[in-house]
């Protein structure tokens, strides 16, 4: 599943297509994905202009001149994907004459921009959602009241994460992934910092020294910044914007190494794999403490 550096590459992406541009047109080719989608969507998407683009989480809002927003979650396997006429290389996948590609199978929704512009919501396990919301109380809705802040935002430091663990007895993995104390943190980055940090996933987070928290602050800012700078990670479904794949996963350090050498200079260790929640945990058996 997509997480904080994707989400953000592919809001990224639809910046140029999107921000400051009035949507032409909107087409819902069936009523629902993982939900149904909100009453009127298409309607109410009509003719407004976009003010702007933000991310939350993992979660993509549209903030529009009628006051509302629309929320997208990319799910498992959902993607935005931006074509059109634009003459220079930032939108991509049009046609063969250089105008719109040809309807896919799971394109669910089509929104045209009146600047030419595309946008493509294909998502083949439909586990992906949309929804309109006030824009004034987007904090409420159900999908992001309770969301911690955010990693890169000024308000988590380390004074905010010690406090956020204390007396936590689940292991610093689960409490890592914990969206009510860190947003947009999943699986992969979570593996990559506790690595980099040598902590053992399976440590309680309440046992985590002063030290070791405030290491993770720094590293967890690296890895998603260094993500998104390579565009995100894809292992399966994953495309930005454009249609181009991520390329941080040629930097993972630990996650899908099973069986490989630890890279940590002077580690002996070889990486495991282990399961946690019924996710796949990787870390070194060796340096990781």
């Amino acid at each position: 599943m997509p997480e904080l550096p994707e989400v953000e590459t592919v809001r990224r992406g639809l910046v140029p297509a999107m921000e400051g541009q009035v949507i032409a047109s909107v087409r819902v080719n069936r009523p629902d994905l993982r939900w149904p989608f909100p009453a009127r969507m298409a309607e109410r998407l009509t003719g407004q202009q976009v003010l702007t683009l933000r991310r939350r989480s993992k979660y993509i809002l549209a903030d529009l001149a009628s006051g509302e927003s629309l929320l997208v979650h990319l799910g498992m396997s959902g993607r935005m994907l931006v074509s059109g006429r634009l003459i220079g290389a930032y939108w991509q996948q049009t046609g063969a004459e250089g105008g719109q590609p040809g309807p896919h199978k799971h394109d669910h929704v089509v929104i045209d921009m009146a600047n030419g512009a595309r946008i493509t919501f294909n998502d083949p396990r439909r586990f992906g959602s949309m929804d309109l919301l006030r824009t004034d109380q987007a904090d409420r809705h159900r999908l992001l009241a309770g969301l911690g802040p955010e990693p890169l935002g000024n308000s988590f430091d380390a004074r905010y994460l010690a406090a956020a663990l204390a007396g936590r007895r689940a292991p610093v993995k689960a409490a890592l992934l914990d969206q009510r104390i860190i947003a947009g943190l999943g699986n992969i980055y979570v593996c990559e910092v506790l690595y980099r940090t040598g902590i053992d996933p399976r440590r309680p987070a309440a046992e985590l020294g002063a030290d070791s928290v405030a290491a993770l602050i720094p590293v967890i800012r690296d890895v998603l910044t260094q993500a998104i700078a390579a565009g995100g990670s894809t292992l399966q479904d994953y495309q930005q914007a454009d249609g181009a794949s991520g390329a941080f996963q040629d930097d993972f350090r630990v996650y899908g190494r099973e069986g490989q050498p630890c890279l940590t200079p002077g580690c002996a260790g070889v990486i495991t794999r282990f399961a946690q929640s019924g996710r796949s945990t990787f870390a070194c058996p060796d340096c990781q403490r």
